[in-house]
């Protein structure tokens, strides 16, 4: 049994909730968000609060039991506050800027990395500081992701992108005698 699942999730005051066809839909002060819900889930929606109950008890259903209660509470959560995420880059000569729907990054390799930002995401940077911010939980997440997987934090000194409360192990050099 999914104990986030079996809890009943309020809907926020300016929000609507619409369920129909397998599509639930949550429009908000910041925008509209909408997914795909398999039928395996009966989603109720009454008085300002989401019900979900499983039609069988198989183990699939009840893994996705909890998994759509909390893409439920995220879409709620997104179109009020925005989700935000950071990005730290570090090393020497190592930097980024924003121009125009593309993030642009210096990495120490030959060339800039670019990187086409998706629609629906606030992407800004200053000074070494990648600031992600968007209503999709997941659409930030996935960009901030494939972000930190060009140039991962090293052991040594550190240097790499890393998120703003990642701490880096660091590991001892070579020792001289």
């Amino acid at each position: 049994m999914s104990r986030i699942g079996k809890k009943i999730i309020d809907i926020a005051p300016k929000t609507e909730v619409a369920f129909s066809d397998g599509v639930l839909s949550v429009k908000g002060p910041l925008g509209e968000l909408s997914r795909f819900f398999k039928p395996e889930i009966k989603i109720e929606i009454a008085d300002g609060k989401i019900t979900l109950n499983p039609k069988r008890n198989s183990l699939d259903v009840l893994a996705l039991w909890g998994t759509y209660a909390s893409h439920i509470i995220n879409m709620i959560a997104g179109v009020q506050k925005a989700f935000e995420k950071k990005l730290i880059v570090e090393g020497i000569g190592f930097k980024s800027d924003v121009k125009g729907d593309e993030l642009v990054m210096s990495l120490g390799f030959s060339h800039q990395v670019k990187m086409k930002i998706p629609k629906g995401l606030k992407v800004t940077a200053e000074k070494n500081i990648i600031t992600v911010s968007g209503i999709d939980n997941e659409q930030v997440g996935q960009f901030v992701a494939k972000t930190r997987a060009i140039k991962k934090p090293e052991p040594y000194k550190g240097k790499g992108i890393r998120y703003e409360d990642e701490v880096v192990r660091r590991k001892e050099g070579k020792k001289s005698v």
